[in-house]
């Protein structure tokens, strides 16, 4: 039998949940306040949230899979939260891109978007995520209704292979293998998610010998 949390332990494992997730973030901030690695602040800024922006997002798209292969329902109710917690974490890499690589110059910013494949791909799969993280509640499914919803939000596997493509480019010698795992997880996700959907997408066949079954040999009076 599968543990069924109540409403109790779903909210303790929600407050569990992000209390770990957000130990990458406070970890960084108490860093930068110490003066450690002063020398290399910025990238390991940069690193650092991109990294955990990746995991975030392997995690929100590993919930589908485990939910099916679990009947665990109740993980749906952990996705909204990794979701806008990946938000999170790649509004920080942005904030260290544009802010602290280019100290807010727009100039600088679209010259850099524009002249390097990697940050354009980083960049789109930002800008694909801001409505995803904007209509993850409630209410936005019943505004948009569940069919536009899960298609705007079928998105993010769109925004998993632009994010594979910039961590791979961005990857150097000592993080290449695990930039590599880490999109190979990510391809295997996906091909899950075709896979899912053709399956469904498969109509019942219907034997040609079956017929209606007939209680009454003649209609009753």
């Amino acid at each position: 039998m599968s543990f069924q949390p109540d409403a109790r332990q779903l909210a303790w494992l929600k407050v569990v949940l992000l209390v770990l997730c957000l130990l990458p973030a406070t970890r960084l901030a108490w860093l930068d306040w110490q003066g450690q690695g002063a020398e290399d602040a910025i990238e390991l800024a940069q690193r650092w949230t991109g990294s955990w922006t990746f995991n975030l997002l392997l995690l929100t798209l590993c919930i589908s899979p485990l939910r099916a292969l679990t009947q665990m329902h109740w993980l749906l109710r952990l996705r909204r939260l990794l979701g806008l917690l990946t938000f999170f974490y790649a509004v920080l890499h942005l904030l260290t891109f544009i802010g602290v690589d280019h100290n807010f110059v727009p100039e600088a910013i679209a010259r850099d978007i524009f002249k390097r494949p990697y940050v354009s791909l980083g960049f789109a799969a930002f800008l694909l995520l801001v409505p995803l993280a904007v209509t993850s509640g409630q209410w936005a499914v019943r505004r948009l209704g569940g069919r536009r919803w899960q298609e705007l939000h079928r998105n993010i596997y769109l925004i998993g292979i632009l994010a594979s493509g910039h961590y791979l480019w961005l990857a150097k010698n000592e993080q290449w293998l695990w930039a590599l795992v880490s999109s190979a997880a990510m391809g295997l996700l996906i091909g899950w998610r075709i896979r899912e959907r053709r399956r469904k997408a498969i109509p019942v066949a219907r034997l040609p010998e079956a017929k209606p079954i007939r209680f009454f040999k003649q209609k009753p009076d």
